[in-house]
Order: C-alpha cells, then sequence, then structure tokens
C-alpha cells in the first residue's frame, strides 16, 4: 500500500487559479450590468441574435447535408432555419427594439411560470404536510406573477439589476475564497492510505 497525500499544492494552486479567474469575472460582469445596463442589455441581445443566425444555418445546412429523414424533415428544417436566421438579422436591425421585445417577452414568461407555479402548489396543498406554508408560497408565487405581468417591463429591469447585483456578490465572495483558499494549501494535510 502506498500513502498518497490528500490534497496536493499544485492541484489547489489550480483551484485558486480556477476560483480567482471565475470570480473576477463574474465581478466585472456584475459591474457593468449595473453600471451600463442598456448597454449590456443591448449586447445580450446582440449575443442571442447571433445564436439564432447560427441556429438558421445549422438547420439549413441539416435540410441540405442529411442524408437521413424525407421531404417533410427536410422541409421542416430549411422553414426553422430561414426563420431564425430571419429574426436574427431583424433583431440585429433594430438592437433596441429587439432587447425592449426580449426583456418583455422574458418577463412575460417569468410571471406565468410563477402564476402556474402558485396554481400547482394550491392543487398539491392537500397531500403536503405543511398547509399554511404551500398556501403561502402559492399566494406569492401568483400576486408575483401577476404583478410581473402588469409591468413586465418595469419588473425585466428590476430582475436585470438583481442579476447585476447578485454577480458582484458573487465575484466578491468567489475571489475571497481564492484568496482564502491558500491558508488550507499551507496546513497540514493527512496522508489518505490507499
Amino acid at each position: 500500500m502506498t500513502a498518497l497525500r490528500f490534497t496536493e499544492p499544485g492541484f489547489l494552486r489550480s483551484v485558486r487559479l480556477f476560483l480567482g479567474i471565475a470570480g473576477a469575472i463574474t465581478l466585472i460582469a456584475g459591474i457593468v450590468l449595473l453600471v451600463w445596463p442598456a448597454k449590456s442589455a443591448v449586447i445580450v441581445t446582440g449575443i442571442f441574435a447571433s445564436y439564432l443566425i447560427i441556429g438558421g444555418l445549422v438547420y439549413l445546412g441539416l435540410a441540405v447535408f442529411s442524408g437521413r429523414g424525407g421531404g417533410w424533415v427536410r422541409t421542416g428544417h430549411v422553414v426553422l432555419g430561414l426563420l431564425y436566421i430571419a429574426t436574427g438579422i431583424i433583431a440585429f436591425a433594430n438592437l433596441g427594439a429587439a432587447t425592449v421585445t426580449l426583456a418583455i417577452v422574458v418577463a412575460i414568461f417569468i410571471g406565468v411560470s410563477w402564476i402556474a407555479d402558485g396554481v400547482v402548489a394550491l392543487s398539491l396543498m392537500g397531500h403536503d404536510a405543511s398547509r399554511v406554508w404551500t398556501l403561502l408560497y402559492a399566494l406569492l408565487g401568483i400576486i408575483a406573477g401577476i404583478a410581473v405581468l402588469f409591468s413586465p417591463l418595469y419588473a425585466a429591469t428590476v430582475l436585470w439589476l438583481i442579476l447585476g447585483i447578485s454577480l458582484v456578490a458573487l465575484g466578491v465572495v468567489q475571489l475571497v475564497r481564492a484568496f482564502t483558499l491558500k491558508q488550507v494549501e499551507s496546513a497540514q494535510t493527512p496522508d489518505v492510505v490507499v
């Protein structure tokens, strides 16, 4: 039997480096969202529009080069490809309007999801041991969903700012973890016998 070290300094150094880089990127992303919320939302919309165009090209490629599927499958791929490409081009043509539209659609989706989650919680209330908490959860979900649906653009703005604040907090915590992990590396670690 050989004795292996439970932790290796090289491994911990790699983990510390990863945590530091990830924390810095997260912190920078959060700061960008908070300092330039509109511009960062436009960038996200541009990334999404790029995804649509690339996805459309993939569907067209599947229609042309795929040996599988009949005429209807190829036709469906062509239609989806053209639809994705057209949507991406339209989004790029007016990124500002596309950003607002995307924000409203996402907020409406979140609002409907919260309402549906609340209704599902209400339907399961008879099977739950804690009816008071289930009822509270369901009512909060339904009320929050309705509030989002009444003002989806305002809700999207608030959610974007909360995302920025969360990224800043997570980035700071990740950086602290990266710097404090060094103390663990210098500590004695027990040998594990394999």
